[in-house]
């Protein structure tokens, strides 16, 4: 599948709080929390590439937010090497891994539970593991989370994720444990009863983004049959 697809569904799951549309191109901001979340998604080609990544400079600058660009298979075939050439660094290579559903019966984990909204819990422990923005960032952080409607697994506040259903495709976004409890089967936990929500809800294929260097995560993702079928990075200056 063309990775262009894949830009698409990341970002719809992951709603920036503002978005400026840019001859094709999005502009996304959200207070400078989560590159995903405030960086240009550079989809289709330009007439004038140089004044596009112009343009894209000038709105963050405008927000005294460093301008970043998520280069993934929709992007124009130039991009990466004229930001090269203007002195953007890659930062945060990561892999789109995905996974058929199986709609025979799936084995139910009673012990995770499942809500529409994030609890303050759920919150606090992805954020002791995702956090990297400060305190004061979880609140924008939730308001990205509940951009559109998802569901939220939490195994006794060690361990939590997030799903969102688009059409045959199912999101699976923040896995976290928390330290103090990994390497226990948590993480395994809350991944299986995320996608056996997915097959309840006749979604087909599941997909999840993970860094590439992190290798413990691919392990996990790989155990339930993820497999990589695209990539991306970030151009950062």
């Amino acid at each position: 599948m063309a990775n262009e697809v894949f830009d698409r569904l990341v970002d719809r799951a992951w709603p920036a709080i503002e978005r400026v549309d840019a001859g094709g191109w999005s502009l996304r901001a959200a207070a400078g929390v989560t590159k995903r979340a405030n960086s240009v998604l550079p989809l289709g080609e330009r007439a004038d590439l140089a004044a596009a990544i112009g343009e894209a400079e000038e709105f963050y600058a405008d927000r005294g937010l460093p301008c970043v660009f998520s280069v993934g298979g929709g992007a124009p075939s130039g991009l990466d090497a004229a930001l090269e050439a203007r002195g953007y660094r890659v930062v945060d290579p990561t892999l789109v891994m995905t996974a058929p559903l199986d709609h025979g019966t799936a084995a139910e984990d009673e012990g995770v539970e499942l809500a529409e909204a994030p609890s303050q819990a759920w919150l606090d422990a992805w954020w002791s593991v995702d956090g990297r923005f400060g305190d004061d960032g979880l609140a924008t952080a939730a308001r990205i989370l509940t951009g559109v409607p998802a569901t939220y697994a939490s195994l006794d506040g060690q361990a939590v994720g997030r799903g969102v259903v688009q059409g045959e495709w199912f999101g699976v976004y923040c896995m976290a444990v928390v330290p103090h409890a990994r390497r226990s089967g948590l993480g395994g936990r809350v991944l299986r009863a995320l996608l056996s929500h997915a097959r309840r809800q006749g979604t087909r294929r599941a997909y999840m983004v993970v860094v590439e260097s992190n290798a413990v995560a691919r392990s996990l993702y790989e155990r339930q049959g993820f497999a990589v079928a695209g990539r991306y990075h970030y151009r950062v200056r």
